[in-house]
């Protein structure tokens, strides 16, 4: 395809930090349950050209090809066959509607995705790449149209691009990644964001409420004196397909979900209280009891949540004093540690390492915008 360059386009480069779940995994779906999340100081970086014609997205998981888009009487359209960043693509289809809500001028632009939330070989450490994206691609564009967001309406259109995706995603991850630091989270309603997405305004849902209810995005407390660290197992897993399983056994009655969500529930608010008022042993003890809740889940729903590596990665740390837990939805991907001040941690990542699991250098993106 040819296309024209818009001349002398400048390039809008913003980045956006992955995300790990320290508590409130699977609970958090349903609408106003807690959970707690930290933004990790790995990014996904996006660079936003003006280009004439048409726009296009590039990244290393298209291959050398760019995934085209451009517009049509019906909206949006995408060539397919280049297997297109779905996330992204809703990004710009809820962004353009709020652009022509506002009644600016349709541009087109050019979008080049790096990734550092995976390996070399491109596997993906389960640090929240696709709401990574999501985030950042609002943010080019808000910069772009010249939008002005604040931080939360950032999030709001982020979670709105992500539920026509992965329409039971919570919107955790993204909260992390537009905010920073550690986070306590609570989820709105998807299901009726997604009704009112697709019946009105996207400027007015924004300023709508009665729609957000139950969403709650809360600035917590590092823990005062434990260290943060990240094993991973070498096993990608899908959010997505966990989270479904462990929801269609809940509706075949294999779990008690009841009390799933009332222990997850007692157990994350102890943990936002001890975060809030520097109670580390407080923070070990939430942490330990939300692995405990999750192995709990597995054993019901039959999925597995706590693996052989997952379970090899937090036995290791609690023979050393520290609590651990898959972070996420389980079945792969990292677990987190909080350790004492004392710990044998170099003990701990040399067991690691006899268990095939990579300690991730990461550490806290330090906050940075106070949720509304």
């Amino acid at each position: 395809m040819n296309r024209g360059a818009a001349a002398h386009a400048e390039t809008i480069t913003v980045r956006a930090p992955g995300k790990l779940f320290i508590a409130g995994e699977y609970a958090v779906v349903s609408p106003g349950e807690p959970s707690v999340l930290v933004a990790v100081d790995r990014y996904l970086t996006v660079g936003l050209t003006e280009s004439v014609g048409a726009g296009s997205i590039h990244s290393p998981e298209y291959g050398r090809m760019p995934v085209v888009w451009t517009r049509s009487e019906g909206g949006l359209t995408v060539d397919r066959e280049h297997h297109p960043y779905d996330y992204v693509f809703e990004a710009i289809t809820v962004a353009e509607r709020l652009r022509a809500e506002r009644g600016l001028a349709p541009r087109f632009f050019d979008l080049r995705i790096d990734s550092g939330l995976d390996d070399v070989s491109g596997r993906k450490f389960g640090l929240g790449s696709s709401a990574a994206v999501t985030v950042a691609t609002v943010r080019a564009i808000d910069r772009f149209y010249g939008f002005d967001l604040s931080p939360t309406e950032l999030f709001q259109i982020a979670l709105l691009a992500t539920i026509q995706v992965a329409p039971t995603a919570s919107g955790g991850d993204l909260a992390a990644s537009t905010f920073g630091g550690w986070i306590g989270y609570r989820a709105p309603d998807r299901e009726l964001l997604r009704q009112r997405t697709a019946a009105g305004s996207i400027d007015a849902l924004l300023r709508d409420t009665a729609a957000w209810e139950g969403l709650e995005i809360r600035r917590l407390s590092a823990p005062r004196n434990l260290s943060f660290l990240v094993g991973w197992t070498g096993a990608p897993a899908s959010t997505e397909r966990l989270v479904d399983a462990v929801g269609r056994r809940s509706r075949a009655g294999s779990i008690d979900h009841t009390a799933f969500l009332e222990d997850s529930r007692r157990c994350v608010n102890g943990l936002w209280t001890s975060l809030e008022t520097g109670d580390d042993s407080a923070t070990l003890g939430a942490v330990n009891a939300a692995r405990h809740i999750l192995q709990g889940l597995g054993a019901q729903s039959g999925v597995s949540i706590e693996t052989p590596a997952l379970r090899a990665l937090c036995e290791v740390a609690e023979s050393i004093g520290a609590a651990a837990k898959p972070s996420g939805a389980g079945g792969g991907d990292c677990g987190i540690v909080l350790a004492p001040a004392g710990a044998d941690v170099a003990g701990m990542l040399r067991a690691w390492e006899a268990h095939d699991i990579r300690h991730l250098t990461v550490s806290v993106h330090a906050p940075e915008a106070e949720p509304a």
